[in-house]
């Protein structure tokens, strides 16, 4: 058997964090055992799906590297919908609901009100032929219900939340159709699963309940079921479900400097008992993916441990992969010595400006005549080779300085900073004749 599974995004918005888990692991079970990882927009709201973010949702998943090997748009298979629909309305699996959306309401709150779940009580069922030619010539018009198989417990095995088991009795025959012929989401999405050979549905554990409602639509439509994998939801830093996952996207992302591998890196591992790993290659992450390492506790996001997981992958990246984010002239030895000291490839542009100066370094104070000696030293070393530890050694042995006396000073007037990359790297940057420059210029005060 192919493994196939689905990412289906509504085009009503653009992806945030949650979805984007759901797409990645959707696609990392599928590559993990060579199958086939589909995109399916589900654009049944033709009211609310726009064509800009079917086009965002496309760039997104490119940018993460979660490219599918086939698209499906729910908006071109209408005439299938309506063949299956005509088969099990004549099989007596679907039936016409005439009640408003006040009088439902209003059955909701009287059942409320009397300590007992608001079940549609299928009260449509009772309707004769007259009444609902009565009910239609005055206007009415009907929403369609999937009749649920009251005499069969709803059963299947779940990959992440093990056996589930539902009574048809308690739950509503769900409405599948609107009076105005559009379609919700549940059926169509049966048919979609079933026609295009999906393996394996791994999706939020809020769709816990829909999935049992779909098993029954699969049992109707006579086909074997997927099998299912329900993920607990994200939550946010604070411990409780947040608002601000459901509007984090890639444009935020993206704008914060977060690289693609590092959101890949963590929501791969986000829920399961494995530990978080920085790979640049998502080869790793794959190879070991497995449901059997998804618990059922909720999945904690927090951005600041993003932004630790982005700092190790930025320190991973080669030159070739950010050379067009990079300062007009900066080459890839540069690029090699500040990595280590970035949080996010913007960072580079600082590093860049201390290499090129000016910089503003502290008051020499009593140091400063080591900084004239330092000066005249390093217009006479040989800058062919190792100029920083050339330059040091000569000044240890002319001075006896040694550790944060001999390499502290040294490191500000060069740079202005106490901090930063590996000297050995940054000094050939700079050059013999701004080093000069920067160690007379400090020396001076």
């Amino acid at each position: 058997m192919t493994v196939i599974t689905r990412f289906a995004p509504s085009p009503t918005g653009t992806l945030h964090v949650g979805n984007i888990r759901t797409a990645l692991h959707n696609w990392m079970f599928a590559r993990a055992r060579g199958g086939k990882f589909l995109l399916r927009i589900d654009d049944t709201d033709a009211e609310r799906s726009e064509e800009r973010f079917v086009d965002a949702i496309r760039a997104d998943l490119a940018w993460l590297g979660l490219h599918p090997d086939h698209e499906e748009r729910q908006s071109a298979r209408f005439a299938r919908y309506e063949t299956v629909f005509a088969e099990l309305r004549a099989a007596g699996h679907i039936y016409p609901a005439y009640e408003s959306a006040q009088e439902l309401d209003l059955k909701r709150k009287i059942l409320r009100g009397r300590g007992l779940p608001p079940v549609y009580d299928r009260a449509a069922l009772a309707l004769t032929d007259a009444d609902r030619a009565r009910l239609e010539a005055e206007g009415v018009k009907p929403h369609w219900r999937f009749r649920l198989d009251h005499a069969t417990p709803i059963v299947w095995d779940d990959l992440i939340r093990g056996p589930q088991r539902f009574e048809a009795q308690t739950m509503s025959d769900p409405v599948i159709r609107r009076a105005d012929g559009s379609w919700l989401y549940m059926l169509p999405s049966a048919i979609d699963d079933r026609d295009m050979g999906v393996t394996h549905v791994v999706r939020g554990e809020d769709h816990v309940t829909n999935t049992a409602l779909q098993l029954q639509m699969f049992a109707a439509m006579g086909v074997a079921a997927p099998a299912f994998a329900h993920e607990a939801l994200l939550t946010g830093a604070e411990g409780k479900l947040s608002k601000r996952l459901g509007s984090l996207g890639i444009d935020a992302l993206r704008g914060e400097g977060i690289e693609p591998e590092a959101i890949v890196a963590l929501l791969a591992r986000l829920g399961t008992s494995q530990p978080v790993e920085p790979h640049v290659d998502p080869a790793p992450l794959i190879a070991a993916f497995d449901f059997a390492h998804f618990g059922r506790a909720p999945a904690k996001f927090d951005e600041r441990e993003l932004a630790q997981v982005n700092a190790r992958i930025v320190h991973q990246l080669p030159f070739e992969r950010v050379v067009d984010r990079l300062p007009a002239g900066m080459d890839a030895a540069a690029w090699q010595a500040v990595r280590p000291n970035l949080e996010q490839v913007a960072g580079a542009a600082e590093w860049w400006h201390v290499v090129e100066g000016p910089v503003a370094a502290p008051a020499p104070g009593e140091d400063a005549d080591y900084l004239r000696h330092a000066a005249a030293l390093a217009r006479s070393i040989d800058w062919s080779g190792d100029p920083w530890h050339t330059l040091t050694q000569a000044l240890k042995e002319a001075t006896g300085r040694k550790g944060k006396a001999l390499f502290l000073p040294l490191r500000r007037a060069l740079t202005g900073l106490d901090h930063g990359p590996d000297m050995a790297a940054l000094l050939p940057l700079i050059g013999r004749e701004r080093a000069v420059a920067r160690l007379d210029s400090n020396a001076a005060g």
